[in-house]
């Protein structure tokens, strides 16, 4: 019997630069949206494997990363379950890092990931995508298989500029599925104690053109701490500011993407 089908939302949490928090958002989104019933999956992209090592996953896919896109097994071979009801993994493997050489052997390149991940929709209702850091084929790729590019921003000039950037991609028609991928901003290792801060967030607030969520994840020593205590904020900090933003980052998500179950007022 053929299984139900699913409205599958993948998200990619992505940023042209590195240390931004990028594999905290996915780590603790994905936990929040097993956590509220939904089947989830979250793929590490990253050849770091910062995300299977917080899952306490071993990071080796065997063929890596050109047998997933040449399809000589299927991704859903490589999924590990986590210790968390509903949330599965599909580890990094340190092979990643020469996806972009294996994608530019494909004639449509940039749909390869969009393919691995179509037999998984079936089976999860969210699938995250935590990216490496860059701008690449591999990046193409995730645009194209992504339903939303969240994208985490730290209140500064540098980092802010490299989410304009890559506002401007989008806008020009270059990064995305034809402009159904929606980019959403948000700010992230934010001190609301700075000046510059402060000054940064209602700037970027303040373009018409970019779409920067309400939320911000605050500096903190929880965020920190994920490394040693190998799971998300949501999980042994649960009352803790950073997890009450990651919560609330997640609800505004979710509304996002399912604008037609929102409640009143949302």
């Amino acid at each position: 019997m053929a299984k139900p089908k699913r409205d599958t939302r993948v998200i990619a949490t992505y940023n042209i630069k590195g240390g931004v928090g990028k594999t905290s958002a996915a780590v603790n989104l994905a936990h929040l949206a097993a956590q509220a019933g939904h089947a989830t999956l979250l793929w590490d992209l990253d050849p770091q494997a910062a995300s299977t090592y917080l899952f306490r996953v071993r990071p080796k896919v065997e063929g890596g990363g050109r047998g997933l896109l040449r399809k000589r097994s299927h991704a859903a071979d490589h999924i590990k379950a986590t210790d968390h009801d509903r949330l599965d993994l599909l580890p990094a493997d340190f092979s990643y890092r020469h996806l972009d050489l294996a994608l530019d052997q494909f004639k449509k390149p940039a749909a390869r990931l969009r393919k691995v991940l179509a037999p998984l929709r079936a089976d999860y209702d969210y699938i995250f995508i935590d990216c490496p850091p860059s701008i690449s084929l591999v990046s193409e790729a995730v645009f194209e298989a992504s339903d939303a590019l969240l994208v985490p921003v730290i209140p500064a000039t540098l980092s802010s500029r490299a989410y304009e950037q890559l506002e401007e991609l989008a806008r020009s028609g270059k990064v995305g599925r034809r402009g159904s991928t929606a980019i959403l901003a948000f700010f992230s290792m934010a001190d609301v104690s700075r000046p510059l801060h402060l000054q940064m967030m209602e700037r970027l607030r303040g373009v018409e053109q970019l779409t920067v969520l309400g939320v911000a994840i605050p500096t903190a020593d929880e965020v920190e701490l994920m490394g040693e205590e190998r799971n998300p904020v949501t999980v042994f900090a649960p009352a803790s500011a950073a997890a009450v933003a990651y919560t609330a980052l997640w609800a505004e998500v979710e509304r996002r993407l399912h604008p037609d179950t929102a409640g009143p007022g949302a």
